[in-house]
């Protein structure tokens, strides 16, 4: 029998997933308190756009422990999105990962146990895993933490894993393979790619071309943070949120090429957009057999629909003013 969730907390709500979830929580019927980190131009990122009854907005940080605590009384379910995840600023402000990642998820675990909270997904990620060992990579796969923001994410992961075993907390770790989708920072690949192809660029900044990444679409995300949410008898488990297959980067830009009509597209290596040559993750694929296990969820949209979906949203002109594609934001 699935749980039922009358209330959500979404830590990371104004951000490109977070808000996508905000709108999949609402879709259900939940009742959600999305959190957008502050900020003095009272912006609410993503969220700017989402209007319903069900929807209550808060500003604050998950660094503070007596605001997260706060903000998780009275509600059943707590999605912990909030996280710094730009991996290559994570190389020049290692300390700032530390503080939002791990201290943040340490705030958020100790809030949820103090307001009885019946169920907490922490998000994780597929960089968390490193380098393919083997493929597809399960939720046995060795740790191997090449980038100060994966660290991190280890990191609060096993917080996570030792408030379950030390305290009984309901935690389910999430792990999503790489999520695309309207809204995405253009600091990704994908973004990036269409909104320079859209701008008018034919000679496209990129950086290693040669990685291979498991692309998930964001609705299918975030319909398996929900459903991990809602299955019963779970908790203290981690799940790969993945489809199962792998593109290599130079087939993405040449799929995405071809969707946008633009054949004639080259690139051009930007040194600036590589990682150094041991923190480089060149192959991820994700195995979702425990996923599709235990739960209803399996992966609904394709590569080519979802590119095909984002391309759409890139390229409505109010939506592309808002990214600047001349400007490689780290």
């Amino acid at each position: 029998m699935a749980r039922t969730i009358k209330k959500a907390l979404v830590t990371g709500a104004d951000g490109f997933i977070g808000s996508h979830l905000v709108e999949e929580l609402l879709s259900r019927g939940i009742e959600v308190r999305a959190l957008s980190q502050y900020n003095s131009f009272n912006n609410w990122g993503w969220l700017e756009g989402i209007h319903s009854d069900g929807l209550e907005i808060v500003c604050g940080d998950v660094r503070d422990a007596a605001y997260c605590r706060r903000i998780a009384r009275g509600v059943d379910t707590v999605f912990h999105l909030a996280a710094l995840i730009a991996i290559p600023y994570s190389y020049e402000a290692p300390g700032s990962y530390v503080d939002t990642n791990i201290t943040g998820t340490l705030n958020i675990c100790q809030a949820s146990l103090d307001n009885n909270v019946e169920r907490l997904i922490v998000t994780s990620t597929s960089e968390v895993y490193g380098t393919a060992l083997y493929v597809p990579i399960d939720e046995k796969h060795p740790r191997q933490p090449q980038s100060p923001y994966s660290a991190t994410k280890i990191g609060a992961d096993a917080i996570a894993k030792s408030f379950h075993n030390a305290f009984g907390l309901p935690v389910v770790t999430a792990r999503p393979f790489n999520t695309y989708g309207p809204r995405q920072s253009a600091r990704a690949i994908i973004p990036t790619i269409i909104s320079q192809i859209a701008n008018g660029e034919r000679e496209i900044q990129v950086g290693d071309l040669t990685p291979t990444r498991d692309f998930n679409y964001v609705s299918d995300t975030c319909r398996g943070f929900a459903t991990l949410a809602e299955t019963e008898g779970i908790e203290g488990e981690e799940f790969n949120i993945s489809t199962g297959t792998e593109i290599s980067m130079a087939d993405t830009l040449k799929l995405i090429a071809e969707l946008m009509d633009a054949p004639e597209t080259r690139y051009v290596v930007d040194p600036r957009r590589l990682r150094p040559g041991k923190s480089e993750v060149f192959r991820l694929c994700g195995d979702n057999g425990k996923i599709t296990a235990a739960t209803p969820w399996h992966p609904e949209v394709g590569i080519e629909e979802g590119l095909r979906r984002t391309i759409a949203w890139f390229t409505d002109p109010a939506n592309l003013a808002l990214y600047k594609s001349n400007i490689y934001n780290r």
